[in-house]
């Protein structure tokens, strides 16, 4: 039996094929001029015996329009373990959400328990404006929502196309199928991207993933009914404890310094 039909039952298969699914156009432009110039070094943020080795991609700022500034690029930060990787086995990746990789690649030990058994390469890709990965430096990405109109899921699923391409052709493993992971948001993102590019990834393990919490499809109570349910799973008299601070919260912030009092108790952030 093949590794790819062992990891079967796991993947979240989405065959809903996009009318717009081609590579974004900046694709071509970083085939001829940056799709070899991956850098890398060797990472001294990870020091729990996980062996990444840290690379930064030259990545376009605008995927989607012609602007002289769309083709200014940025280093996008993304970690590599071949630790057990024989070539033309599947790849995974995991969808960079918002937050430092490493904080990522260190907490989701899943994609390394698997690796051997597939002889997987793995590959952590973090999101843009986090991290290093910043498209106007780390003082000047947030300055302004002119520079924070380049933050959106649609570019980072784009950034995880083109670099995802680059790399296999870099390696000479174009035939390596890949296989894109995520939780929470980053589960949103694998998801998406299964169904905005199933042309580069065979399927999408999408770990407590709301994709579906939007407006006019799921009601918004639905994540707190959850979360009831597993308080009562455990003890009715939790959930009714718990249930019962929301209105002794409410009541005590309706009094006159009643939200400095909650947050003294609290000790909230100033």
């Amino acid at each position: 039996m093949s590794p790819l039909s062992l990891l079967s039952p796991l993947l979240l298969f989405l065959f809903t094929i996009s009318s717009s699914h081609s590579l974004p156009r900046s694709y071509s432009l970083l085939k001829q001029t940056h799709s070899h110039h991956h850098t890398h070094k060797k990472s001294s943020n990870l020091d729990q015996g996980l062996h990444f080795k840290t690379h930064y991609f030259p990545q376009v700022i605008d995927h989607f329009s012609f602007l002289p500034r769309s083709y200014k690029t940025f280093n996008q930060k993304y970690l590599i373990n071949a630790e057990y990787w024989d070539r033309d086995s599947p790849i995974f990746v995991y969808t960079g959400n918002e937050g430092d990789i490493e904080w990522f690649a260190a907490n989701t030990g899943f994609l390394l328990d698997i690796a051997p058994k597939f002889r997987a390469l793995v590959v952590f890709i973090e999101h843009r404006y986090y991290g290093e990965s910043m498209p106007f430096g780390k003082k000047g990405s947030y300055k302004s929502a002119k520079k924070l109109a380049y933050l959106s899921s649609q570019q980072a699923l784009a950034d995880y196309a083109v670099l995802i391409r680059s790399l296999k052709q870099n390696l000479t493993s174009e035939d390596s199928p890949v296989v894109v992971f995520g939780g929470s948001y980053g589960g949103m993102l694998a998801a998406w991207f299964r169904i905005k590019y199933p042309h580069i990834t065979i399927g999408a393990l999408a770990s407590s993933a709301p994709i579906l919490q939007f407006d006019n499809i799921v009601p918004w109570s639905s994540f707190y009914d959850a979360v009831s349910e597993d308080f009562k799973s455990v003890s009715s008299n939790c959930f009714e404890v718990i249930k019962g601070s929301w209105a002794e919260l409410l009541e005590i912030g309706a009094r006159e310094d009643g939200l400095a009092e909650i947050s003294r108790i609290f000790r909230t952030c100033k």
